[in-house]
């Protein structure tokens, strides 16, 4: 009986499923026709699914033939509201909306391994859940499946994302912290409106405002030590509508990325100093607005050392990547379950999150096998856990 390893078309088939999804992008909690297309091509593979209580979002199952751990492979698969530019023959059809993360090329290489496993359940000892989750991007999906319960038995958990700066074949494997918290913030400040003639008669808000944004980069390279990492960047500045008047509000807004808690823990109070010290020196009021998001994604010690040896198996490069100051909400599973993340190379043409963004789709038939293989793997070895 011919499988999909030895299938010459194999590759061409995942291939499809990842144009398809790229065509047809969804945002996040709207991943509707995602779903269900997922949900086909795992049935038309005889794969089991179980229940999983939320608008989208597939669960399936793979029992081996031998009773044992329970592990757990996550996927994303929302897309992001950007006007696609790549001119590819499969771009997006949906205006305005992108697969510009790579959730497509993830998609598809953990449905190749989930259809690779489902033909290896003899060798498995134990249980993979795969868990294609919503809303990765809202930076509260994991956060649904957690909260509904279908990963309550699973002992470790295993995903991905695809880097353009990386070349196919490698794959980036490093244990402790892979990607940064993620903290948003708003500023207010309130001055004084006058006649930008006369700005002695008011208290410029801009002007405030420009301060302070200098002053918060001062966190960084004297409140926190060297040895240690975080960026403060603001990213929208909002004062004014005309270009006679000095305004009396102006309003900030960014975010906040860390490594450890100890360094992000610090961070809002020494904002808030500088937010009001700074616009009280000046004679206005300053307000600083801080909201804690995802945790920054710790990778296990011991999953990411076994995972070394799937990878070299699989063919694949392993390196040390760099650590990426982006978030990712695969970290909420890490809170519960140990975990390990990794970076697959794609040989993409430009950065995630960008318009033009195309990546060497050879990079997903290698990807699921390594996903397969780990899976066959980690349910030997995370019994010791």
């Amino acid at each position: 009986m011919t499988t999909f390893l030895d299938d010459p078309l194999f590759e061409e088939k995942l291939i499809a499923c990842r144009r398809q999804l790229h065509q047809y992008p969804e945002l996040a909690y709207g991943e509707k026709e995602t779903t269900k297309a997922i949900k086909n091509w795992l049935s038309d593979a005889g794969v089991d699914m179980l229940p999983l209580p939320l608008e989208t979002g597939v669960l399936a199952v793979i029992r081996g033939a031998n009773p044992g751990p329970v592990i757990c492979l996550r996927t994303d698969i929302d897309a992001l509201p950007i006007q696609e530019a790549t001119g590819l023959a499969f771009a997006s059809k949906i205006p305005g909306k992108m697969h510009a993360c790579g959730h497509d090329f993830h998609t598809a290489s953990i449905l190749g391994a989930t259809l690779l496993l489902n033909e290896r359940k003899e060798e498995l000892e134990g249980t993979v859940k795969i868990i294609f989750q919503p809303a990765e991007e809202s930076g509260s999906g994991a956060l649904k499946v957690i909260e509904s319960g279908v990963l309550d038995d699973v002992q470790a958990i295993f995903g991905m994302h695809d880097m353009p700066n990386l070349p196919t074949g490698t794959i980036g494997i490093k244990s402790g912290p892979l990607m940064a918290a993620v903290d948003t913030f708003t500023i207010d400040i309130e001055g004084i409106g006058t006649h930008a003639a006369a700005p002695e008669t008011g208290i410029d808000s801009i002007v405030v405002a420009s301060h302070i944004i200098t002053a918060l980069q001062s966190i960084v390279s004297r409140n926190i030590s060297p040895l240690d990492s975080a960026v403060i960047s603001v990213t929208r500045l909002e004062s004014g509508n005309t270009w006679n008047v000095l305004p009396q509000t102006a309003q900030m807004e960014g975010t906040v990325r860390t490594f450890r808690e100890k360094v992000r823990d610090r961070i809002p109070e020494q904002m808030k100093r500088i937010v009001e010290g700074v616009a009280a020196g000046f004679g206005a009021k300053g307000s600083l607005h801080y909201t804690k998001l995802g945790p920054a994604l710790m990778n296990d010690a011991k999953l990411t050392d076994w995972a070394v040896s799937s990878a070299k198996s699989s063919g694949l490069q392993v390196i040390t990547p760099t650590p990426s100051f982006a978030g990712e909400d695969f970290a909420e599973y890490n809170r519960k379950i140990p975990g390990a993340f990794f970076f697959m190379g794609v040989s993409g043409n430009s950065d995630l999150h960008h318009p033009d963004l195309i990546i060497d789709e050879k990079a997903i038939l290698p990807s699921a096998k390594f996903f397969a293989n780990l899976a066959v793997d980690m349910l030997k070895k995370v019994k010791d856990l």
